[in-house]
């Protein structure tokens, strides 16, 4: 496996990977990661990691391409990759995410193995939000040239939602044979929390991960100084990665930072923090992939409120309340409504906790993988097979 990325790091791409080469290793599989030095802290990985740089750096790395990524890292990983593959014989290579692809195509060029890409997202809804306001456009169009002309390169493609796959199919004329789905999934029993904290006399919204430019917090920050001139009981909670301080003069604007509370991210602390908000909070109106703070939202039980772009797997009215993007009064609309009515939370927490026990396991993501993995294992095979039999004819 090939990540651009920190490791681990709890957010969506280095947690996707962590996680499916922890089911692939459960599953009898080897699996080796080559990956960048950087990582959120010294948590151990349960499988060989392959750094580019020896001495780590413990750094919570901003989302998003920089310059120092992609001259000096990228380039880095890509010898690293090389090197690993020199070394021993690998079956295929998983690459995750536009930079892994990016990293594993010259590599490939010399070790004939079979190539994966791993779609997370699609670049031009994930680029544009980069980039200042004039700027959009461009890169806009830039991530959708590349949206086109990387993914086929690749010997197979595994799209994280639906979305993505459609989107490759029908705007960029890959082979739908060549175009696999494979969902996240969540750790369910981690987010089982038996003693929720004693309440307060506060209703709680709680949003976790990133307060990337694209996660639309300006939306939220202005739906909760909606609900909250019909409800002073509510406090907002930031369960976060980066700093809140982008965001502070717009609270202060609406009226709403002394009921902020933020507090640092950490995968150990979530299940409590989830147990202890009465609703959860996700705001973001574009994400071809699928946020993973949704996956845990539903693994704890949280009614949820989300715009239309991001609800991916939720179900209007019976797993979440889903609103259309932009909507920051039917945001708050939404909100009253659960706060008030703790019978529908609870119900709706309930339903969307027992779709992902059914439907969203990392083992179940690693047993469609191996589908995946055999299909071009054996053509590999095949196609070597044919190559020696011509070279012995002749």
């Amino acid at each position: 496996m090939v990540a651009a990325c920190p490791m681990p790091a709890r957010r969506g791409t280095p947690l996707r990977v962590e996680r499916l080469a922890e089911a692939l290793a459960a599953r009898g599989h080897h699996v080796e990661l080559v990956t960048y030095h950087v990582a959120d802290g010294p948590q151990p990985l349960d499988f060989p990691v392959h750094r580019i740089f020896r001495r780590p750096v413990y750094w919570r790395m901003p989302v998003g391409p920089s310059f120092r990524k992609l001259a000096l890292y990228d380039p880095a990983l890509s010898w690293k990759l090389s090197r690993v593959l020199a070394g021993r014989r690998f079956d295929v290579i998983h690459a995750h995410h536009v930079e892994g692809l990016l990293v594993a195509l010259p590599v490939r060029l010399r070790h004939r193995i079979p190539l994966i890409y791993d779609a997370h997202t699609m670049l031009s809804a994930e680029l544009p939000s980069y980039a200042a306001w004039l700027a959009r456009g461009t890169f806009g169009a830039l991530g959708g040239w590349l949206d086109g002309a990387l993914p086929r390169r690749a010997d197979h493609v595994v799209a994280v939602t639906t979305d993505i796959r459609d989107r490759l199919v029908a705007a960029h004329g890959l082979e739908p044979g060549r175009v696999s789905v494979v969902t996240n999934g969540v750790e369910t029993d981690c987010f089982r929390v038996e003693s929720p904290p004693r309440q307060d006399g506060f209703v709680r919204l709680i949003y976790t991960g990133t307060l990337a430019p694209y996660q639309d917090v300006d939306l939220l920050l202005e739906a909760f100084a909606r609900a909250r001139e019909v409800r002073r009981d509510l406090r907002l909670c930031f369960s976060v990665s980066s700093s809140f301080e982008p965001y502070e003069a717009a609270a202060r604007r609406l009226g709403v930072l002394d009921a902020i509370e933020v507090l640092a991210d950490g995968f150990g602390e979530l299940p409590l923090r989830l147990a202890s908000a009465a609703i959860a909070v996700l705001p973001r109106t574009s994400c071809p992939g699928i946020p993973q703070k949704l996956l845990n939202y539903m693994a704890a039980a949280k009614p949820i409120v989300a715009s239309a772009g991001s609800a991916k797997v939720l179900e209007h009215e019976r797993t979440g309340l889903v609103v259309r993007n932009g909507d920051a009064s039917g945001f708050a609309d939404a909100v009253l409504r659960l706060a008030g009515d703790p019978e529908l939370a609870e119900k709706l927490g309930r339903a969307a906790r027992e779709t992902v026990e059914k439907e969203f396991s990392w083992e179940r993501a690693a047993q469609k993988l191996e589908l995946v993995y055999d299909r071009l294992t054996a053509r590999a095979q095949s196609a070597r097979g044919e190559a020696s039999g011509r070279r012995g004819h002749a």
